[in-house]
């Protein structure tokens, strides 16, 4: 899968999920870090990437279907924190983006 990370989550993120198989970018690395978050949904959306955020925004700004996305529910954390949170949750995220859901919430 091809993942487009948004700035308030880490770079490493990045990393975690290509060692994971993935293809990810972070939108720093796009020069995308300013962005407004319909800018970042546009890029999603002509990307054919999933959408990683912890910004409500764009459960909204997605519809009606425009892309995937992911829904990162957890606090402020360490990038150690992040990864130990994911872990636990990833197989089923993955499961049902492989799924097709267009929508994931992970809590």
């Amino acid at each position: 899968m091809n993942f487009l990370i948004d700035a308030q989550l880490p770079p490493a993120l990045c990393g975690w999920l290509r060692e994971r198989g993935h293809q990810a970018v972070h939108v720093f690395e796009i020069g995308m870090v300013a962005a407004s978050d319909a800018e970042i949904a546009a890029r999603a959306e002509a990307d054919g990437a999933v959408l990683v955020s912890k910004d409500e925004d764009f459960v909204t700004l997605r519809l009606p279907d425009r892309f995937m996305f992911v829904w990162l529910r957890c606090g402020n954390t360490t990038n150690r924190a992040l990864a130990a949170w994911l872990e636990a949750r990833w197989e089923q995220v993955e499961a049902l983006l492989e799924a097709g859901e267009l929508f994931v919430e992970a809590r």
